[in-house]
């Protein structure tokens, strides 16, 4: 079995509404996923989480380094692409470029073998995920801690049991916001606030206190990725569990959290952190720190499909007879893309998401919808 091709899609959908968090506004959804092919017909998808135009640059890079290879061999593969960018890429967009090759042939493996991914990982030790529902991003006009607190119910309304919540607008807003969700939802719903780095160590500290009598899951992305040592001062001063690691990469970059103690929960993401190879890596590493992972999870069905995959594969830390739930980020901001680029649907039952069953990833991609989103031309009607 041999590489036979490298092709890019770039992928846009046009946002009815933009919405914005800490760092900037939403008018699209851009996205770059990647086709890998072989000779014998087996192919796998892959994605990258990144600037799209950028990723397709990075992609396009390394085709060269794929073809001809055997897909199966995806540990070799993911070894030689990492040094031979090792000079100019340790960190960044070339490492997310290699994430998307790795998932689609992690894909490509599972397709051989006619098993679904998270058994080759090493097995499964759970069936079902629980979801958290993320949204509550901001939006212009008024009234905004009241739509935010709609939305929230609407989430609970459609089975989720967990919320997660943007903060980063000012301590000031922050608190009122977050008051009036809490107030809408009730004590029983899991509340967890993101800030996209917004704050210094001083307002992130101002905005824990204001918070905690809310019951806050945990506080994502408080403080700049940059600021490991501030990451382990705000734990020491907050009873509100600490989240990050969606800007590094590599089990080098996720090291520097666990060994600064940085953080109380690990938010790898697979599609830009080294893809499952090197995320198998450092969840071995998280471990041996007894940190819990819960994966940052943004984009297509594809990305989703692989955070299942990974996440039924995570050893329960600690272990025991009757463990915690494990948590998948759901995004439900508006993207059409993710929605229907990829079948059969994600459902909820019960508050649970089943880890896919069919062989490789356990999707298909749809051509039609493929076809419509990808740039530059996007004619036709929406696709329903």
């Amino acid at each position: 079995m041999k590489i036979a091709k490298i092709e890019t899609y770039l992928l846009s959908d046009q946002l009815e509404e933009s919405f914005f968090f800490s760092q900037w506004a939403y008018s699209e959804r851009r996205i770059c996923i990647v086709k890998v092919s072989t000779e014998c017909g087996i192919i796998g998808w892959g994605e990258g989480y990144g600037p799209a135009d950028v990723l397709e640059a990075g992609i396009k890079l390394l085709q060269p380094m794929l073809i001809g290879k055997n897909p199966l061999e995806q540990e070799a593969i993911w070894f030689d692409l990492y040094r031979k960018t090792l000079d100019y890429a340790r960190r960044g967009i070339l490492v997310a470029s290699i994430s998307a090759i790795d998932l689609a042939l992690w894909d490509i493996k599972g397709k051989t073998f006619g098993q679904p991914v998270s058994v080759l990982l090493g097995g499964r030790h759970r069936k079902q995920i629980l979801p958290y529902a993320t949204g509550l991003y901001f939006s212009q006009g008024e009234n905004l801690a009241s739509r935010l607190a709609q939305e929230a119910v609407s989430y609970i309304e459609q089975g989720f049991r967990a919320i997660k919540m943007k903060v980063g607008f000012t301590p000031e807003q922050d608190l009122i916001n977050v008051r009036e969700v809490r107030k809408a939802i009730g004590p029983d719903t899991k509340l967890m606030v993101d800030a996209n780095h917004a704050y210094s160590l001083r307002e992130a500290t101002e905005l824990c206190r204001k918070i905690e009598p809310y019951d806050i899951g945990w506080f994502e992305e408080p403080i700049s990725p940059e600021f490991h040592q501030q990451y382990q001062q705000l734990r020491t001063k907050t009873s509100i569990p600490i989240a990050g690691g969606e800007c590094e990469y590599l089990r080098y970059g996720h090291h520097e959290l666990l060994k600064n103690n940085s953080v109380d929960i690990l938010q790898i993401d697979i599609c830009s952190a080294g893809g499952l190879t090197e995320a198998k890596r450092i969840a071995a590493l998280a471990s041996t720190y007894g940190v819990e992972i819960i994966p940052h999870t943004w984009g297509t069905g594809i990305a989703f499909h692989a955070a299942l995959h990974f996440i039924a594969n995570l050893e329960p830390v600690p272990g025991r007879l009757f463990p915690p739930d494990f948590y998948i980020e759901y995004d439900r901001t508006s993207n059409g893309i993710r929605d229907k680029l990829t079948s059969p649907c994600i459902c909820m039952k019960d508050g649970y998401i089943d880890v896919p069953s069919r062989p490789g990833l356990g999707f298909e991609v749809d051509e039609d919808v493929l076809a419509y989103y990808s740039l530059p031309a996007q004619n036709g009607k929406k696709v329903s």
